[in-house]
């Protein structure tokens, strides 16, 4: 349902950095064990490839990943790092935000006899491992790149975090569907982007979108805050990143924007909480994931585990720990693919941010979305939870094949 700002309706847009309580629930039963052996009968290793950024721009976001699945797999195997009786072998691998050095990592991992390949949190590197999948008939779950291009590409592409629709989706609930929606953005290709997906999803519903495009070496936004006031719109998108960010909130704060209209952006990870200055309590936020945004089993397990391991739980650990579950599930058909990607197409589970559910028909990972807001916690800022926008209410559109 669509409200208005003051309806405290939800929204979280994304940057591919980032973006009521989940209902409590019982824990999803831990796929995999100890067993007997598969269907066949084989005890050998079942081989998974990982790639990743460990290192590179997105580094931090990686690690938070890598977290965040090893806590999966040991939920999904009830502690035995065993699926039917035979061992899960994991491989690590660093991408370094590099596509070429992804495509060599997961042509070596295929040829040693991985049947599943895992990870990336870079968009071009998932679409480069997608190839490969179909290339080699292998399964390929990507991680927190958020690309709309992954949905659908091909039979044997999944993906354990959420992507850039559904991110839109929830903005759209700040506003009603007919209403005025400016998006705010640099005039670079990740803006325009935004711009498109913006008139995709809530221009179909019969908002009307007007973008205000930004050079992206501007230092002084009061021209353009100014912009933004004379639209008289009913919401501002704001798709921003870098370094001129708290230039541009300041700039936007001091103009009024944030008093006249309601103004929504992504919530990103815990080291973004306090680049909004004053402005915090103005601006609303869509989120993917924090801590604190879900009451269930599950979350509480995969916060447990990485907090045991000496990690912090943050926008991505979601995204790993749902990439455990759903190797752990694909691989209890043995080393078929075309018999893990049938076992994964339509498959409903309980995950660290309530239920989940993969759409068959394009392999979109339906999740829950939230509204956040920052509050002030001394010196600092902490998010909590306004809105829980369902699975359904954040669906990105049907691809069709």
């Amino acid at each position: 349902m669509r409200t208005k700002k003051s309806l405290l309706a939800g929204m979280a847009l994304a940057v591919t950095m980032a973006l009521a309580a989940c209902a409590p629930g019982t824990p999803a039963a831990p796929s995999g064990g100890s067993g007997s052996g598969d269907a066949g009968g084989s005890t050998e290793p079942i081989k998974v490839g990982i790639i990743y950024s460990e290192t590179g721009p997105l580094g931090e976001y990686g690690k938070t990943y890598r977290r965040g699945l090893e806590a999966g797999l040991k939920y999904a195997t009830d502690g035995t790092s065993e699926v039917n009786g035979r061992p899960l072998q994991v491989t690590f691998l660093d991408d370094g935000g590099d596509a070429d050095k992804a495509v060599t990592h997961a042509k070596d991992q295929i040829g040693q006899g991985a049947k599943i390949i895992g990870g990336t949190v870079v968009s071009g590197i998932a679409l480069k491992l997608a190839e490969q999948a179909e290339q080699n008939k292998v399964l390929y779950i990507s991680g927190p790149a958020a690309t709309d291009a992954i949905q659908g590409v091909n039979d044997y592409t999944f993906r354990s975090g959420r992507q850039s629709l559904q991110d839109v989706a929830t903005a759209g609930t700040f506003t009603e569907p007919d209403g005025k929606i400016v998006v705010f953005a640099q005039d670079t290709a990740f803006g325009q982007g935004n711009v498109q997906a913006v008139e995709a999803v809530l221009g179909a519903q019969g908002a009307e979108v007007q973008p205000i495009l930004v050079p992206e070496d501007a230092t002084e936004f009061t021209p353009f805050a100014r912009q933004i006031i004379d639209a008289n719109a009913d919401m501002v998108f704001v798709a921003w990143a870098g370094a001129t960010s708290g230039a541009m909130w300041q700039g936007l704060s001091q103009q009024g924007v944030l008093d006249q209209t309601t103004v929504v952006t992504g919530l990103g990870d815990r080291s973004t909480f306090g680049a909004y200055g004053a402005a915090s309590d103005k601006i609303d936020f869509l989120n993917h994931y924090f801590p604190g945004c879900c009451d269930n089993p599950v979350n509480k397990a995969m916060v447990d585990e990485i907090e045991a391991a000496g990690g912090t739980p943050d926008l991505f650990s979601p995204d790993g720990f749902v990439a455990g579950q759903m190797i752990v599930h694909a691989a209890e058909q043995g080393d078929d693919a075309d018999a893990m990607v049938s076992a994964l197409e339509g498959w409903s589970f309980e995950g660290p941010k309530g239920s989940y559910t993969i759409r068959e028909s394009d392999h979109a990972l339906l999740q829950p979305m939230f509204q956040a807001k920052l509050v002030q916690d001394g010196d600092s800022w902490k998010p909590e939870l306004v809105e829980t926008v369902s699975a359904e209410d954040a669906a990105p559109p049907e691809k069709k094949q």
